[in-house]
């Protein structure tokens, strides 16, 4: 009975997300009518298109088994909000497709300079930097300075700021590398052999550590 709700109720949320995802067809008939985008934001639409794309990716059956329900809806909405996407471009006014642009890239930016911070949390735990490689972290602080100081020179909010933050980010990994390299594989060893087990959760998805030969 419950595998019967669960598949029931699966569909459903497929059927009720593929109305959400065909409501805003009004809105783009009328944006292709009229050639403008008007005063219509088309941040949610390229959210909405990177949300449905992990979600797609989570309920893959090598990622998460009996949820394909979840990649199928998902996987058809990243395309119907690709195709919002695309009409929005070609239909905004130059300044407000900067705008866009700008405020998606510098949103996707920051999530990316920012993905390291569940490693930074480990090598707190661990006290260790075997799993936080040098020059990862070297080139992220190269790579955040130099575009934080073309983004200033260039007056530009959307390159300064994710860029600035991937400085910060890569300096403070830098740092810790500077504080725990000697202990590089020691207390994560030691954190393991006085019974202490780092949760699956401190790390990402599809990582696999190994400390003295077992897997965590």
């Amino acid at each position: 009975m419950k595998d019967v709700l669960h598949f029931v109720f699966g569909i459903f949320g497929n059927a009720t997300a593929l109305f959400l995802f065909l409501s805003p067809i009004v809105t783009f008939r009328r944006i292709i009518k009229r050639k403008s985008t008007e005063v219509f934001s088309g941040i949610p639409y390229n959210m909405t298109m990177l949300n449905c794309l992990l979600s797609a990716w989570y309920g893959l059956p090598f990622i998460s088994p009996d949820n394909l329900l979840v990649s199928t809806i998902n996987g058809t909405g990243a395309l119907i909000e690709a195709i919002y996407v695309l009409i929005f471009l070609i239909f905004a006014p130059k300044k407000a497709r900067k705008l866009f642009c700008g405020i998606a890239a510098a949103i996707f930016s920051i999530c990316m300079y920012a993905s390291p911070l569940s490693i930074m949390r480990l090598v707190i735990k661990t006290k260790s930097v075997e799993y936080m490689p040098f020059l990862l972290s070297l080139f992220v602080f190269l790579c955040g300075t130099s575009w934080f100081i073309y983004g200033l020179l260039g007056h530009d909010p959307f390159v300064t700021v994710p860029n600035g933050c991937g400085s910060v980010l890569g300096a403070m990994q830098l740092i810790l590398y500077a504080i725990y390299r000697k202990n590089n594989g020691k207390a994560a060893t030691n954190c393991h052999s006085n019974g202490d087990s780092l949760k699956m959760n401190d790390v990402k998805p599809a990582q696999i550590y190994e400390l003295n030969g077992e897997q965590v």
